[in-house]
């Protein structure tokens, strides 16, 4: 067992636990993590002869940087390391622990945005396809998980949208609906003709079947009667989707993907997908057009005879 760097048991890092504990309300869980944070750069530093907080310079935190990063740890990691020293000796300077804040100026690694995994077009029909037919038997539950999958698909909303809808909410004359999303905001989004039958079909033949005097006026109720759980929603989207052929396991997200992607592909402008999808940026949109072009290379890649 390696000794503990002297540099953790300085009163500064005291002091910082102290702050972090009672003016800024941190959790036991989060100090704990900081702590380690802080444990690990005073034991870098320590193993570069570093004797003191006020002796620790720019380079020196950048070199635990580059150590952590050639033993293989995450950019999440990274980042969230960089923001713990940050954090610490913006303290420290203001606290008079230190002369200066080596810190200022250390920059997070970016972290890299991996882009979602979407169902194909034929894939997607694939999906839904069975939950209609899963709902021929007119049984409520598979009358209802059509209906959350068609409007799941066909709209793109979060899954805590659309078990947050009321049936007030559906307006099955102009296809649209009020959902309710991040922040309490509301918008209006359209949905097409097939959800628009898979919903009717709920309303007047599973819905009623499923009632009891708590369902209030949630759309899509449990087994039991009440709103239904979005955990539900998550195990049938897992279910249908094993027994997809080819298709790969994704949960309600990914359909939220797959949607905004198919409306980039078939031409929407990115600023009305933004406005449906009730992204408060545009930079987190546009990331249905860097999984267009990413699919469009590999379809090219497979299908060109000099790709």
């Amino acid at each position: 067992m390696t000794n503990q760097s002297p540099l953790i048991d300085r009163p500064a890092v005291a002091g910082y636990e102290r702050h972090l504990r009672s003016e800024r309300g941190r959790s036991a869980h989060t100090v704990r993590g900081y702590l380690a944070d802080l444990r690990d750069l005073a034991d870098h530093l320590s193993s570069q002869g570093v004797e003191s907080w006020d002796d620790v310079k720019l380079a020196d935190l950048r070199s635990w940087l580059a150590e952590l990063d050639s033993a293989g740890a995450s950019r999440a990691t990274l980042a969230r390391r960089s923001a713990a020293t940050r954090g610490f000796f913006s303290w420290a300077f203001r606290a008079g622990e230190v002369s200066h804040n080596p810190a200022q100026r250390l920059v997070a690694p970016k972290r890299v945005k991996a882009l979602p995994e979407v169902l194909r077009q034929d894939q997607a029909a694939a999906l839904l396809d069975l939950a209609a037919v899963a709902a021929d038997d007119a049984d409520p539950v598979h009358l209802r998980d059509r209906a959350m999958l068609e409007l799941l698909y066909a709209s793109g909303i979060r899954v805590s949208e659309l078990v947050g809808l009321d049936v007030d909410d559906i307006d099955r004359r102009d296809l649209v609906m009020r959902v309710v999303g991040k922040g309490d905001k509301e918008r209006t989004v359209p949905f097409g003709k097939p959800a628009a039958e898979a919903v009717e079909m709920w309303l007047q033949a599973g819905r009623p079947r499923l009632v009891v005097d708590g369902s209030g006026p949630a759309l899509f109720l449990g087994a039991r009667g009440r709103r239904v759980d979005p955990r539900v929603v998550r195990e049938v989207v897992h279910r249908l989707l094993r027994e997809t052929p080819g298709a790969p396991d994704l949960g309600p997200h990914g359909l939220r993907h797959t949607a905004a992607t198919h409306l980039v592909e078939g031409g929407a402008d990115i600023r009305l997908v933004q406005e449906l999808l009730g992204h408060a940026s545009l930079s987190t949109t546009q990331i249905y057009t860097h999984v267009s072009v990413e699919r469009l290379r590999r379809s090219f890649s497979q299908a060109h005879p000099r790709a």
